[in-house]
């Protein structure tokens, strides 16, 4: 199976294409279908296993098949990550993947300052990159809005509970619109991630 065989768009393809990327991995060719269908889905997927991609391609996917004007002070598609590491790269992925659009990628982290990333998310973004707390902080400050949001992605879950961000991570979820396509992605699943999934999961594709 190809790239190409998976049906995605091709601006997507070009991208692929320019990094010599032609066969997806088998987390990719599992997940990247039921994706682009819009289903909601729950991965155990360890860090190196192209998993950014399998849930970047699909995304992309949707906003060149769907595009929209940008809700000030919002996202179309929120991905919650556990470090500020973590948030650059998948940012970085979302940039190569989507270069051959136009899409507008932002991270949102702790530790640098806050005035700077207010003003990054006025106009309203298409996906925002962010650990818990500095999002919370901007919402707090109503300085940004879950009300765009049409994908949310909660990445490495088991390491977000190990840091303590289960509390923050509830509160973010009622926050967000009812109607969205949800990805939940953990490298384990013991009992308590399988829960916290199970709360915002909608007959996902594990």
């Amino acid at each position: 199976m190809s790239f190409v065989d998976l049906g995605l768009a091709e601006p997507l393809l070009k991208a692929l294409a320019s990094k010599n990327y032609e066969t997806p991995t088998p987390i990719q060719a599992q997940a990247i279908p039921p994706l682009l269908e819009g289903r909601d889905l729950c991965g155990i997927a360890q860090t190196g296993t192209g998993k950014t991609a399998a849930f970047a391609l699909p995304s992309l996917d949707y906003f060149h098949r769907n595009p929209k004007a940008l809700m000030r002070h919002s996202c179309r598609m929120l991905v919650l990550s556990p470090t500020r590491e973590l948030a650059a790269q998948i940012a970085d992925s979302f940039r190569t993947y989507g270069k051959f659009m136009k899409v507008s990628v932002a991270t949102i982290f702790g530790g640098v300052p806050i005035n700077r990333q207010i003003r990054q998310l006025q106009e309203g973004v298409d996906v925002l990159v962010a650990t818990p707390g500095r999002l919370l902080d901007l919402i707090d400050q109503r300085a940004f809005t879950l009300s765009g949001v049409e994908i949310f992605v909660l990445d490495e879950a088991d390491q977000m509970m190990d840091m303590g961000f289960i509390a923050p991570l509830k509160r973010i979820v009622k926050m967000l619109p009812k109607q969205r396509q949800n990805l939940f992605f953990s490298a384990t699943m013991p009992r308590e991630i399988a829960d916290l999934g199970g709360q915002f999961l909608h007959d996902p594709v594990q």
